[in-house]
């Protein structure tokens, strides 16, 4: 919905990118058009009544009939209520504006802090955000980026590390940087220079302050663009893997996030000693399941399954008149 790549606006009927605030804008609009559409129907309106002939009640499937800013949308939409009640709703994204969207609908979280601090510091900002929203704790799930790289000895790990470290390519992580400038000529800058006094980026708002604070402390253009280059600025955990799930451990315990989001460099052979080598370890700390719980994502996520906005307005009605008549 607020996609970063201004590349991506051609595809899509236009010569550049709506600007960083109205993206965020559009998004709210869509989130709610779609969150209206997948309560089209109440959960109980399907009959499907042989004998009388009758397959809906009528009074539980709703028409959205939305006209808003950036969209309209007559609706029905024409499947029924998901089991998880709506599919789960995820946000990607650090900027101010990006976390007032997902305080008021993430059902979870990509983000990209690299320390503990930071990892605690946006997950209370997030949380104090979604009181005014009517929203608790439990209703949302804030995973940081970490690339692991795990290995059977230390020594192992850190060679890997520093083989993936060698194959990054200068001009891709100068292009990364140029994306991140607001419009800066990086390219006519020395790349082992330092970082210039860069415009706001229309991109990604929050990745641009971390390179920003990279800038500051000392990081040359190129060496910034293989960090982003090579994990796009998140965490690069390297270890054995009882070192990566101390490091998990550590973060989980502080409160600093619900659980991590992995990428890897290359498949399969990163995920499969991911699986084999570090799962077992996170599973004898009982930090991860062993088995799930549920028969959704949203179940094994551990999120609310959300009830449908019609069904709660009716029951609010009745006990509003229940309560009248007493």
């Amino acid at each position: 919905m607020t996609s970063q790549a201004e590349d991506e606006a051609v595809n899509f009927g236009r010569d550049q990118h709506f600007e960083h605030g109205i993206r965020y804008d559009r998004a709210a609009e869509f989130h709610d058009v779609v969150i209206g559409l997948w309560d089209s129907w109440e959960d109980d309106a399907f009959l499907r009544d042989k004998a009388s002939g009758q397959w809906f009640d009528y009074d539980k499937m709703h028409i959205l009939r939305h006209k808003g800013k950036h969209f309209t949308v007559r609706g029905p939409l024409n499947v029924a209520r998901s089991p998880q009640g709506r599919p789960v709703v995820a946000q990607a994204g650090s900027s101010d504006i990006g976390m007032e969207l997902a305080a008021r609908t993430a059902d979870m979280v990509f983000t990209a802090q690299t320390t503990i601090k930071e990892g605690q510091d946006f997950c209370n900002d997030m949380r104090g955000r979604m009181e005014k929203y009517g929203r608790g704790p439990e209703d949302i799930r804030i995973f940081p980026g970490i690339m692991p790289i795990v290995g059977r000895t230390e020594a192992e790990a850190q060679e890997k590390y520093e083989e993936l470290r060698g194959m990054v390519d200068d001009g891709v992580g100068i292009a990364g940087v140029a994306r991140l400038a607001g419009g800066v000529d990086i390219f006519a800058c020395d790349p082992d220079g330092p970082l210039p006094e860069l415009k706001p980026s229309n991109a990604a708002r929050a990745r641009q302050e971390m390179i920003i604070a990279m800038g500051k402390r000392g990081m040359t253009i190129r060496q910034i663009g293989r960090v982003l280059a090579m994990s796009q600025a998140h965490r690069v955990l390297y270890g054995t893997p009882k070192q990566l799930a101390d490091d998990m451990h550590a973060w989980l315990e502080a409160g600093a996030c619900d659980g991590f989001n992995l990428l890897f460099a290359h498949y399969p052979k990163p995920l499969e000693e991911w699986v084999t080598m570090v799962i077992p370890e996170l599973q004898r700390r009982g930090i991860f399941r062993t088995q799930y719980e549920g028969k959704t994502f949203r179940e094994n996520l551990g999120v609310p399954i959300p009830q449908n906005v019609h069904t709660k307005n009716r029951t609010s009605v009745q006990v509003n008149a229940a309560a009248s008549n007493d």
